[in-house]
């Protein structure tokens, strides 16, 4: 019996010629890996994903090379090839959003967040992390209009779905309303500068960092671990402090009250000998002033400069402490105190 290629024994054939073809796939790029790791080991970390959704492709284009050349009833053939199609359609989609996401992560390799002055990393991390919750959407949205236009009779579908779809928007647009407007906020965060990635930001009452930025949301890890979600829209109607917009240095102050028996010029003094001996100052600024005396206590501000939002909470803490230390082995007399007069009957 002569051997035919349209028919069930043809079918395994070329099954078996379409796994061998992905298997040389396999050995070629697993080797090419492995040159690119020893070259550009960083990009041979981002590759890896990427390679494994090419194969995933290249698996279901052989696949449906092999069946449709080969399958020998045609009416399961047409809906083979077609799921077959969807498949490999969804496959590109899988396998271009991998290969974006590389390219971002390649890009973001430029821009550390581990040094000093990351203003302007901060700046590009987050415009890339909405980058990619945008290029993911639209990726799989046109996969899924393509998909959707390989079915026959679907646009006469769609059509009829648009003539009749007037009140079902219109419902659909209110329900989305909260849902797109924080899309678009997270946009606008993206883009305008109001908050990056790494930013300290006093939200809802909570001190923290902001720790991720997505098209729906924002995500603030407060200082004692905890995790502040807040919707986009939040941080462009709601007023909030970010400490760290135009720069990571600040300004901290210290304020004690003490006796008015104390001396400022020795508290001062003593401010200027803490500051000189810890690497939490960064020789900016510095200050002690009389801000008030009123109440029977005098009321003395310290003003300190840090490099950024950490080292200014634990220079204004260690400064309190080094002070209230100083006062009460050193200065007793000028620990707070209230004087009575007892007048006799």
């Amino acid at each position: 019996m002569p051997f035919e290629w349209t028919s069930w024994t043809g079918v395994a054939v070329a099954l078996g010629v379409a796994a061998v073809v992905e298997l040389a796939l396999v050995l070629v790029t697993g080797v090419a890996m492995r040159v690119l790791g020893r070259v550009k080991p960083a990009i041979a970390a981002r590759a890896r994903r990427p390679r494994r959704r090419l194969l995933a492709l290249t698996a279901v284009v052989l696949v449906q090379v092999a069946v449709s050349a080969t399958w020998p009833d045609p009416d399961s053939a047409r809906w083979l090839r077609h799921v077959l199609l969807i498949l490999a359609i969804a496959a590109g989609a899988w396998l271009l959003t991998s290969i974006l996401g590389a390219c971002i992560d390649r890009v973001l390799l430029r821009y550390r967040l581990d040094v000093a002055d990351n203003r302007d990393a901060r700046r590009v991390h987050t415009q890339m992390a909405v980058l990619r919750g945008l290029s993911v959407v639209v990726v799989w949205l046109v996969a899924a209009g393509a998909a959707i236009l390989t079915i026959p009779g679907a646009e006469a579908i769609g059509t009829s779905i648009l003539a009749s779809a007037g009140v079902a928007s219109v419902v659909a647009g209110i329900a989305a309303q909260s849902v797109l407007g924080n899309v678009f906020a997270g946009v606008q965060l993206a883009f305008s500068g109001a908050i990056r990635v790494d930013d300290v930001v006093v939200a809802d009452g909570q001190w923290g960092r902001i720790e991720e930025i997505t098209l729906t949301h924002v995500v603030v890890k407060v200082w004692d671990e905890r995790r502040l979600v807040l919707p986009s829209t939040y941080f462009t109607t709601t007023p909030f402090e970010n400490w760290t917009r135009s720069a990571t240095a600040l300004l901290g102050t210290v304020q004690l009250d003490v006796d008015w028996r104390v001396s400022p010029a020795a508290m001062r003094a003593k401010l200027d000998e803490i500051l000189e001996s810890t690497p939490l100052w960064d020789g900016r600024t510095k200050g002690l002033i009389v801000e008030d005396a009123t109440g029977g206590l005098v009321r003395m501000r310290a003003l300190v400069s840090a490099a950024n939002a950490s080292d200014q909470w634990d220079l204004r803490c260690l400064v309190r402490e080094r002070l209230v230390q100083w006062i009460a082995d050193e200065r007793p007399d000028a620990l707070p105190v209230r004087r009575v007069a007892l007048e006799g009957r």
